[in-house]
């Protein structure tokens, strides 16, 4: 009994550190971009040894790309995007309600992960590693929205002459992260205003009438 407590809280230890050098990482990489943080700097912000880091991490693209799924999930579960029970509920919807849920999903996951992907964004053009990220987050992304398209198609829903798989990459742009960034960081448009003119974007771009 005591062997299985002191395990638990091993592991909950360990759990919370990784969880602290994140957060650091977060911030730095927000603040002043992913080639300018070092390892050191987010081991000092964590409060922990820069070898313990590496030892957690490996590489300063490793956490970022953790950092990533975690924002884009909202936890720490080993469940793909296409397995959460948003994407179960939006396939079973009306197609009204499936871009609505569709919206309110990608203003959910943005508000947690467009700065940091904004970060990727930016390093790509320099980093071919961050470029790379970068790709695979855009076709992940895609992936999603051909799964929902198809679901549109399958209920007759989509406007004449419009395939899934444009219907895809109509989708994809209008809940692309660089435009979240721009309506509500640049422009001060709250999220939830955000989440209307997108559903109501999509709504009219994949729609029959």
């Amino acid at each position: 009994m005591a062997s299985g407590k002191t395990t638990g809280t091993r592991r909950a230890r360990t759990a919370a550190n990784r969880a602290r050098m994140l957060g650091a990482a977060r911030d730095l990489f927000t603040a002043h971009g992913y080639t300018a943080t070092t390892m050191k700097a987010i081991a000092d912000r964590a409060g922990m040894a820069v070898q313990t880091l590496y030892f957690t991490f490996a590489t300063k693209r490793a956490i970022l790309s953790e950092l990533i799924d975690t924002e884009i999930a909202g936890d720490t579960e080993p469940v793909a995007t296409l397995d959460r029970p948003w994407v179960a509920e939006a396939l079973a919807a009306p197609p009204g309600e499936q871009v609505r849920l569709q919206a309110a999903a990608a203003a959910r996951i943005l508000t947690r992960v467009a700065p940091l992907l904004e970060v990727v964004r930016s390093a790509a053009a320099t980093d071919p590693e961050i470029a790379e990220l970068w790709r695979t987050n855009i076709a992940q992304r895609r992936t999603v929205q051909l799964r929902l398209a198809g679901a549109l198609a399958a209920k007759s829903a989509l406007r004449p002459g419009l395939d899934p798989e444009r219907a895809a990459d109509i989708a994809l742009a209008v809940l692309a992260p660089e435009t979240y960034v721009l309506l509500v960081h640049e422009r001060g448009w709250a999220a939830e205003e955000w989440r209307e003119w997108a559903a109501d974007a999509l709504a009219h771009q994949l729609l029959a009438a």
